[in-house]
Order: C-alpha cells, then structure tokens, then sequence
C-alpha cells in the first residue's frame, strides 16, 4: 500500500471536513460541530489554518489540521487541532507517517514546541503520544468561551 503525505489542497476539504465530523461522533460531541464546509474553504484560502493529508490512491484517509500561534515562553507554535486516519487504517502505521510528517513540518517552520490536547478517556490516542514522550500539562486548565 502506497501512502503519501502531503498538504491539503481546497478539493480535499470536504473529505477534511467529513473527518473532523467522525472523529467528534468518536468523542461522542457531534451536536458540538457548528462550522460548514464553506468555513472550512475560506478561512483556508486565507491560511488560518493548513493540512496535511495521507493519501491513497487519491481518497484522503488521515489528516492532521493545524494552525501556527505564539507562546511567549517558547517563540513559534504549532497547535494541533485534529489527527485521525479513517478506522480502517489504523494500527498499521499510518497515524506514525502523518505524525512524523507533521513534526517535521513543525521543524520546518521553525516552530519550537507543537501543543495539542487528547481526552483523558482515549487510552489509544494516549498510547500513541506516549510513544513519542509527549508531556501532559495536568496543572493547566482549559479555559473557553463562546463569543
């Protein structure tokens, strides 16, 4: 099986999308997606945020969606919205591809630190990140409104 990784394109975004729709029915809150496709398009098209996307064949079956920021601690950011690959390529080392991927586009550039967050209830996604040392902040909470 041949799987290439590369950035999202505008035409891969209904696919991007459909994921992010899965992957909040796995983290059983689809009532809280709100966005639309055409939020997607456009706040793409003006580089709020970007992918990467594992592709087979042409059909999009993992995506890493991501946005740069800045912590003032650290310099450059890289904040992880979302990582899923369809179910029925998990476990054999697509996840490991695009993750390693999204690092080095991190590195690329020039980012010094790459946060994201998981649900203290996703042993699967939290053995994945074990794997490469990631650190859990417990002492930092959350915070959020609707604005």
């Amino acid at each position: 099986m041949e799987i290439k990784i590369r950035k999202a394109t505008t035409q891969d975004l209904p696919s991007v999308f459909e994921m992010v729709k899965a992957l909040a029915l796995y983290e059983k809150a689809p009532e809280e997606v709100k966005t639309t496709l055409q939020d997607y398009i456009n706040d793409f098209e003006t580089e709020i945020y970007d992918v990467l996307v594992a592709d087979k064949d042409g059909e999009v079956i993992g995506i890493a969606l991501y946005f740069l920021t800045f912590s003032t601690w650290k310099g450059r950011m890289m904040f992880l919205e979302d990582f899923v690959v369809k179910d029925e390529y998990r476990g054999i080392g697509i996840g490991k591809f695009l993750f390693d991927s999204l690092i080095e586009q991190a590195q690329a550039l020039g980012c010094k630190l790459m946060k994201w967050q998981v649900l203290d209830w996703n042993e699967p996604a939290i053995n994945f990140y074990n794997k490469y040392g990631a650190t859990y902040e417990k002492e930092w909470w959350n915070c959020k409104i609707n604005v």
